[in-house]
């Protein structure tokens, strides 16, 4: 019985969390899909040079710069500190998409290699906990989905400072460095700037709700495995 009431209460979260931060992935699409914006970004050098550039004044230039065209997600990854550019060429998104990356490259160290050790453990204990209850090995259930929301916690806490932190500085990076290399006319700039606080308004919401979502489906998941088994 007491899992079928953490179900209710997490779906309901969810429902409540999703109206109050306003998540919407078409909308963001929408509003990421501007062909005027996506024309101005095209007088920009190709993404590997503006990664480059980017390191270059971060006075970080040992990363590794990769481009992965069959990918929709950028990434930097700590374990091989590699920035791994997706396929954004064509939208004007990708000047402030990249300076986030690269701005994930210069975080604490410590904390970006514990986010990444960590949520593969959290990952594995997740997949453990579900398959020992799904084959009826598991003892004490909430013990263990106690266990899980703390190390959920620690999960969420790292990963939206790592997030937020890159997100909420990258405008500025790019704004800056668009500012530099006058491509752009001072009214083009402006208006490429304004693109960008229009998708970060609703998107850096989205994120932040996005993890919390991942977590309370996990939970979710578990609570239904306990109670089928």
């Amino acid at each position: 019985m007491e899992f079928i009431i953490i179900t209710i209460v997490a779906m309901i979260a969810i429902i409540v969390l999703g109206c109050i931060f306003g998540y919407d992935k078409k909308k963001l699409k929408h509003i990421a899909d501007d062909k005027e914006l996506d024309e101005l970004a095209k007088k920009y050098p190709n993404n590997i040079e503006i990664c480059k550039t980017y390191l270059r004044k971060l006075n970080n230039e040992n990363v590794i710069v990769k481009e992965n065209k069959e990918t929709e997600a950028s990434l930097y990854i700590a374990i091989t500190n590699q920035i791994s550019i997706a396929n954004v060429a064509n939208t004007y998104t990708r000047i402030q998409t990249i300076a986030h990356e690269c701005l994930h490259s210069i975080q604490n160290r410590k904390i970006l290699l514990f986010n990444f050790l960590f949520s593969n453990v959290y990952l594995l204990y997740f997949i453990m906990i579900c398959g020992l209850a799904i084959f009826k090995r598991l003892p004490y259930k909430m013990m263990f989905l106690g266990i899980f929301l703390i190390l959920s916690l620690v999960y969420y806490v790292v990963r939206i400072y790592l997030e937020n932190d890159a997100m909420i500085k990258a405008r500025y990076l790019a704004k800056e460095y668009m500012e530099e290399i006058k491509v752009s006319t001072p009214e083009e700039i402006t208006k490429i700037v304004l693109g960008f606080d229009k998708i970060n308004e609703l998107g850096i919401r989205c994120i932040n709700y996005n993890f919390f979502l991942n977590i309370m489906i996990k939970m979710i998941v578990f609570s239904i495995i306990c109670v089928i088994r």
